[in-house]
C-alpha cells in the first residue's frame, strides 16, 4: 500500500496540492486524471520520492518495492537492452553484477566463495535464474524483437527505447507500479498487450493516461485532481464521468430546492414580521433561514475545445485511387505495391506496428514525398488538408499565432480567424504569442485550427492526439465522428479508431497491407489478425532462408 497524508505542494505562492489524503491499496489500478497543469505527473513524482512535498508525507508499506516509469530515453544509452530491463529490479541487478565481478577474479579467495554463496542464495530467492527469460517475455510482448534484446540502447530508435523503459518498469513484479503516460508512442498492438498485463497484475498500479479506452479497460478506481484536491471514485473512466456529472446534477437540484425554500421563508418573514400574532412564527422562520446553506458548486478546471470540420464543398464519388505504390528508404522497403480505392463515405484507420510506413504513405498522398513506383489520383471534387506527425517545420518561424493561421484562410479578416483560435482555447492575448515558443499541445491545437479553417473535404491525420489532454482528445473524437467528408488517419487512441473508422487498412512490417471494411474491434476479433501474422511469419522465414 502507498498513501499520501496531508500532502501539500506549493510552487511560489500557488498551492498545486493542498492537504491531500489518499490511499492506494493492493490489487487495484488507479487512473490519475485531471486537466493539463493540474499536477498529475508532479503527484506521481511525489509518490515515487523524486520530488519532495512542501508538507505532509508519503508512506509505503515496509518491504514493498516501488517501480516508476522513467522518461529519460538517453539515460541508459551505454547499457545493453537486457541489462536496462533487469535494472527495473535494482537489487537483483546489483547481485548479478557483484556475482560476475567475484567469478571474474583470478585470485578467488575463501571469503569470495562465502560471499558468492550468499549472493547465489539471494539470487535464487529473487527468481534470478528466470530474469532474462522474464525480461525477454516483456520485450516481446511490447514488440521488441529478439534480435534487439542484447543490442546497446543507443543503437535503438526513440520508439523502441520507450518500450524498453516500460519493460523496465514492469520487470520483476513490483509491489507498487507508477506509470506516467505508458501508452505514449506505443502502437495499438503493444497497448493491447499492456492492457492485458495490467488487468492480470495483482499489485498496486497508479497510472496517468489520456487514453480513455485504456483507462476504461484497466482501472478499478479513478483519482480525479481538480482545484488542488484529489477525489477518489470506484470504477473506470466512464463510471467516473457519469458519477461526477450525476453528483453535480444532484447538487444543483438540491440547491434549487433550498433556493425555493429560502424564497418561501423570506416571503413569510417579510409579510408577517410586523404582525404581533405571527411574530413568533416569523422569528422561528428566521432561525430556519439562517440554517440553510447552499452547496458550493465549483466549475471544473477542465476546458473543452470545440472542433468542427466543415467542408466548403460536397465531395463526389471519385475520391482517391492508389495503384501499386512502393517506397524504399535507407535500403528498407517501407511500402510494397500498395493499392486501394476510397469512396465518399470512407473513414479509414491505418493501423499496425509499422508507424514509419503509415507516415510515409501519408506524406506521399499529401504531396510531400514521391513514391519509387506506382501512382495515386485525387478526385476533382476533393480538397485535402494534412496533419503531419512532425509539425516542426510549420512553426519554425517568428509569426504570431493569428498571422500564422491567417495565411491558411481564404477570408483574411482577423475577427474571423480569431474565432477559429477561440474554439481551440486561444483567447485574448494568446493570439499574439509567437508560434515558435508554443508548447507541444498548443502547436497541435493550432494545427487543428488550420484543418478547420481550410474547409477541406478530405483530412489526412497522422497521430493527431499526441500532446493533447483528455478534453481535447474527446473534442477531436467528436469532430472526427461528425465530419461529413473522407478521413485517412492513424491513431494510438483505441476509442477514436473504434468510434470513427468504418474501414481498416493495416500496413504490415513487410510493406504489404490488409484492407477490411469493418470496425476496429470487429477487425481485432476476426480471423484476419491470425492469418496476417501467419503470412508475415512465413514470408519472413522464406526471406531468412534465402
Amino acid at each position: 500500500m502507498i498513501s499520501a497524508n496531508n500532502v501539500t505542494l506549493r510552487l511560489g505562492k500557488k498551492a498545486l496540492f493542498e492537504d491531500v489524503n489518499i490511499k492506494f491499496t493492493e490489487g487495484n489500478c488507479y487512473g490519475l486524471i485531471g486537466a493539463n497543469g493540474a499536477g498529475k505527473s508532479t503527484f506521481l513524482k511525489i509518490l515515487s520520492g523524486e520530488l519532495d512535498s512542501t508538507s505532509g508525507e508519503v508512506a509505503v508499506t515496509p518491504g514493498q518495492r516501488l517501480s516508476f516509469l522513467k522518461q529519460d530515453h538517453f539515460q541508459y544509452d551505454e547499457y545493453a537492452v537486457m541489462d536496462t530491463v533487469i535494472m527495473g529490479n535494482a537489487r537483483l541487478y546489483e547481485i548479478m553484477k557483484e556475482k560476475d565481478a567475484i567469478y571474474a577474479k583470478e585470485d578467488f579467495t575463501d571469503a569470495d566463495g562465502i560471499r558468492a554463496s550468499e549472493l547465489e542464495g539471494e539470487f535464487a530467492d529473487m527468481d534470478g535464474w528466470e530474469a532474462e527469460s522474464n525480461a525477454s517475455a516483456l520485450l516481446n510482448g511490447l514488440g521488441i524483437e529478439t534480435e534487439f534484446h542484447y543490442a546497446l540502447m543507443k543503437d535503438l530508435s526513440g520508439a523502441q527505447k520507450v518500450k524498453i523503459l516500460l519493460a523496465q518498469a514492469l520487470f520483476g513484479n513490483p509491489d507498487i507500479l507508477l506509470l506516467d503516460e505508458p501508452t505514449n508512442h506505443l502502437d495499438l498492438d503493444a497497448i493491447a498487450w499492456l492492457e492485458e498485463f495490467l488487468i492480470n497484475f495483482d499489485n498496486t498500479v497508479i497510472v496517468v493516461s489520456h487514453d480513455r479506452y485504456f483507462l476504461n479497460k484497466v482501472c478499478t478506481h479513478i483519482a480525479d485532481i481538480d482545484y488542488g484536491k484529489i477525489q477518489l471514485y470506484a470504477g473506470n473512466y466512464d463510471f467516473w464521468y457519469e458519477s461526477s456529472q450525476l453528483m453535480i446534477r444532484q447538487m444543483k437540484e438540491a440547491n434549487k430546492k433550498k433556493e425555493e425554500k429560502i424564497k418561501e421563508l423570506q416571503e413569510f418573514i417579510s409579510r408577517f414580521s410586523a404582525n404581533a400574532s405571527k411574530s413568533r412564527q416569523a422569528t422561528s422562520r428566521k432561525k430556519a433561514l439562517e440554517k440553510i446553506q447552499l452547496d458550493e458548486i465549483r466549475p471544473s478546471s477542465r476546458k473543452y475545445p470545440y472542433i468542427d470540420f466543415r467542408p466548403n464543398r460536397e465531395i463526389g464519388n471519385e475520391v482517391l485511387t492508389v495503384e501499386g505504390i512502393s517506397k524504399t528508404i535507407d535500403g528498407v522497403k517501407v511500402l510494397d505495391n500498395i493499392s486501394f480505392i476510397l469512396g465518399h463515405d470512407d473513414k479509414v484507420a491505418f493501423v499496425g506496428s509499422n508507424e514509419f510506413a503509415k507516415t510515409t504513405l501519408f506524406k506521399i498522398l499529401s504531396g510531400e514525398m514521391e513514391p519509387d513506383e506506382g501512382s495515386y489520383k485525387w478526385g476533382v471534387t476533393t480538397s485535402q488538408s494534412y496533419f503531419p506527425k512532425d509539425n516542426t517545420k510549420e512553426f519554425d518561424n517568428d509569426d504570431i499565432i493569428v498571422d500564422w493561421l491567417t495565411q491558411y484562410s481564404e477570408i483574411k479578416d482577423v475577427t474571423y480567424v480569431r474565432g477559429f483560435l477561440g474554439r481551440m482555447l486561444f483567447a485574448g492575448e494568446d493570439g499574439v504569442k509567437k508560434v515558435r515558443i508554443l508548447s507541444g499541445g498548443e502547436k497541435v491545437r493550432c494545427m487543428l485550427s488550420k484543418l478547420m479553417i481550410s474547409g477541406a473535404n478530405v483530412l489526412i491525420l497522422d497521430e493527431p492526439t499526441d500532446h493533447l489532454d483528455m478534453e481535447a482528445i474527446t473534442a477531436l473524437n467528436n469532430g472526427m465522428i461528425k465530419f461529413p467528408g473522407v478521413l485517412l488517419f492513424s491513431s494510438r487512441d483505441h476509442q477514436i479508431v473504434q468510434t470513427t473508422a468504418n474501414r481498416i487498412i493495416e500496413l504490415l512490417p513487410n510493406g504489404s497491407m490488409i484492407d477490411k471494411i469493418t470496425t476496429y474491434d470487429e477487425y481485432l476479433e476476426s480471423d484476419e489478425m491470425a492469418r496476417k501474422r501467419t503470412i508475415y511469419t512465413s514470408n519472413k522465414d522464406a526471406e531468412d532462408d534465402n
